[in-house]
């Protein structure tokens, strides 16, 4: 591993291409704050990926590819006479060092669950007007959602068993079932992302993340059922032309296969 000298010196040596390339480079030249953000939204998905996989080396890939956006924006920032790389590392410094009272200062926590309430209650002394302020509005809904009920919960809003949370997992089935018997589409899709919803945060209370374990469970479907189209392939077959019972003899296999 590089030692903290080594370290510096390879950031340092980013910030000197970055400036090459902001002054030399047609493409780098053009760009806005406004223009990488959809690029910077896409690598971090692909950090994501690559976490998911545990696939290390593309994780060094990914965080390379997300830190040279920060010293992008900062370097943007600098142009404008607005911000650097230093202030943006200050300020986060500053933040850290601010909302971990229990580390630089005289707090006593006894637990992580302290550790999130007081961190909420900074950040409202600090002049928010709602612990939900800091859940940005384009979030994808699951994680937005998982980020709403840790927000409530860090200040005091919350269920105080895993069983109560199950219990209105089962009140919301009921009503789901109930509007679906009914067939009002609109009260139906209310009810269904209550369920959803109510998941989510029985996902909390059982200690899985609910993103992870969803997109785990796409990469587990994609990979089983491009099994299938594959074995079917082989055995000169079209899928459009074979009945469920016969793609399920694949489907099993691609069980086996990947377990």
């Amino acid at each position: 591993m590089n030692s903290r000298k080594e370290q510096l010196k390879a950031f340092n040596r980013l910030l000197d291409i970055m400036d090459d390339l902001r002054e030399k480079c047609p493409w780098d030249k053009k760009q806005t704050l406004e223009s990488l953000r959809n690029l910077t939204i896409e690598e971090t998905y692909e950090l994501g990926d690559a976490i998911l996989d545990n696939d290390l080396p593309e994780i060094k890939k990914e965080l390379g590819d997300v830190l040279l956006h920060i010293v992008f924006y900062a370097k943007i920032g600098s142009e404008k006479e607005a911000f650097d790389i230093g202030d943006v590392a200050t300020a986060i410094s500053d933040k850290l060092i601010h909302r971990h009272p229990h580390i630089y200062g005289d707090v006593i926590v006894k637990n992580e669950e302290e550790v999130k309430r007081n961190w909420e209650q900074l950040k409202l002394n600090e002049g928010s007007t709602s612990v939900l302020e800091g859940v940005p509005k384009s979030l994808p809904a699951v994680v937005k959602a998982a980020r709403i009920q840790e927000k409530v919960a860090g200040v005091g809003f919350d269920w105080e068993k895993p069983e109560q949370v199950w219990e209105k997992v089962q009140e919301e089935l009921t009503e789901l079932n109930e509007e679906i018997k009914a067939g009002n589409k609109e009260n139906t899709e209310k009810e269904f992302g209550d369920v959803l919803f109510s998941m989510i945060n029985y996902a909390r209370f059982i200690g899985v993340n609910p993103e992870n374990a969803l997109e785990k469970t796409n990469k587990k479907f994609i990979n089983r059922f491009q099994y299938l189209e594959k074995a079917a392939k082989k055995e000169g077959k079209e899928l459009s032309d074979m009945s469920l019972t016969e793609m399920d003899v694949y489907w099993e296999e691609s069980k086996a296969f990947f377990k």
